[in-house]
């Protein structure tokens, strides 16, 4: 991940094994689906969380809003743990 000034760029490239693909698809989102929420990250995104963990949250399929949260492996590569369309209620917590 490269950082221009104070914007970080997100990652192009993205590592799936059977666990993070069965994990990030568990709650209906699809991979493609989630790698373009990746790649689109709007203004404030990815966000630093935690140990190395990165968050993005952006527009899905059909509008919905769709939370990410990835590592990030030494070559930049986004390893994604978590997926999930965001409710309303959650969509408010997240401000």
């Amino acid at each position: 991940m490269t950082s221009i000034y104070s914007y970080v760029v997100p990652p192009e490239d993205f590592r799936w094994v059977e666990w993070n693909m069965d994990h990030a698809t568990r709650h209906r989102c699809t991979l493609r689906e989630i790698e373009s929420v990746v790649r689109n990250a709007g203004r404030g995104y990815p966000r630093k969380l935690d140990a190395g963990k990165w968050q993005v949250v952006g527009r899905g399929t059909g509008d919905r809003v769709v939370e990410v949260i990835y590592l990030l492996d030494p070559d930049g590569t986004a390893f994604v743990i978590h997926a999930m369309p965001l409710t309303t209620r959650r969509r408010s917590r997240r401000r």
